[in-house]
């Protein structure tokens, strides 16, 4: 509840600060850029801004203030050659933990592994390649880990992709769903004996708080009835991310391996890449002053991976501050649940064996 007032004054505070702009520039129709920064009311509207952002970057957990460690344990990452990935992965290695970052590109991967070790002297940081658009390059690289790792008890499915063009893989899927549900759901399964074995243990889902503007159609899938429109698609499959994410805390139940789903903030990082250079300089311009930084948008996935006050809780949905979160309407729904889950794992079978 106090999370939620909080946010409702971070809304209060905005909605005036945006009233007060208007209504400053609506006094005069042709006023000039020269007139309106020079207005009496400007220096009011930036400052009241910039509180509303300040306050919209604050969180209640500081992992640097955590002194939880993690010697002894096995983590995994995916997409932790850059951004909040790579962020998480520093801060598990800094725990003590052997840390696996899992990506698609070597040379950056290698690059974020060299960089870790050094700033944590943790030399137990290792990369593993993989490309989760490809189903076969996730039953091989679960292989490898399942043959290499004696245990697991963290998995943290960050890598994901906004704004790419349409296109079909190999396995007949549209990518952006190959990339950020399917290959995810698949390699959770197979890595599940593993984790429950090593239990406790956690796994984390790095969603979106734009789920609430997604669809559910199984046509979307395979890339039918889809708007491939800016982040329209990457909605939907972050829609899925966290039903899948609850049904996979309902089956886990009893078996020691919890998992949650979470909002990481609207972060500066290179998740929209795909789009068009026009949008990402005006995204970058406008995201100094308002979107959190990787290392900030990383903290609620750290959070629900290594935090011991919510040891036990799973199949929930935490916010960019850390705290528990109502998702949307149909993120909630049990027995579309059960359907999404198992649709996916119909899906993915054929990769499975």
């Amino acid at each position: 509840m106090k999370s939620r007032g909080r946010r409702h004054v971070h809304q209060v505070f905005a909605d005036f600060s945006v009233t007060a702009c208007c209504e400053m520039v609506s006094s005069d129709s042709e006023m000039s850029w020269s007139d309106i920064f020079s207005h009496p009311l400007w220096p009011f509207c930036t400052a009241l801004l910039a509180l509303v952002v300040h306050l919209q970057r604050r969180v209640r957990w500081n992992p640097k203030a955590c002194t939880v460690s993690l010697k002894g344990k096995t983590a995994l990452v995916t997409g932790a050659n850059t951004g909040i990935g790579k962020f998480i992965a520093l801060d598990f290695a800094h725990r003590g933990a052997r840390v696996i970052l899992a990506c698609r590109s070597e040379s950056r991967g290698a690059a974020a592994v060299k960089e870790i070790r050094e700033k944590t002297g943790n030399s137990d940081v290792h990369l593993r390649l993989v490309d989760l658009s490809s189903l076969d390059s996730v039953r091989d690289f679960a292989k490898g880990v399942l043959e290499e790792e004696k245990a697991l008890h963290i998995l943290v499915n960050n890598a994901g992709a906004s704004g790419l063009p349409r296109q079909i893989t190999k396995d007949g899927f549209d990518v952006s769903f190959a990339t950020n549900h399917l290959g995810p759901f698949l390699l959770t399964s197979l890595l599940l004996e593993l984790m429950k074995r090593s239990a406790p243990a956690r796994i984390v889902t790095v969603s979106s708080a734009n789920h609430k503007n997604g669809q559910m159609d199984f046509k979307h899938f395979h890339g039918e009835n889809l708007t491939y429109y800016f982040d329209k698609v990457y909605n939907n499959t972050k829609l899925h991310n966290i039903i899948c994410t609850n049904e996979f805390a309902r089956r886990l139940q009893g078996t020691g391996v919890a998992a949650n789903s979470v909002h990481p903030g609207f972060v500066m990082t290179e998740v929209m890449r795909h789009y068009p250079l026009v949008f990402r300089w005006i995204f970058n311009i406008i995201g100094v002053f308002f979107l959190k930084s990787p290392e900030q948008g990383a903290v609620s996935s750290i959070y629900c991976a290594v935090a011991e006050e919510i040891e036990g809780i799973t199949g929930k949905y935490f916010d960019s501050d850390c705290s528990l979160a109502l998702p949307a309407p149909l993120a909630r729904d049990a027995a579309l649940a059960v359907k999404d889950f198992e649709v996916c794992e119909r899906l993915t079978l054929k990769s499975r064996l």
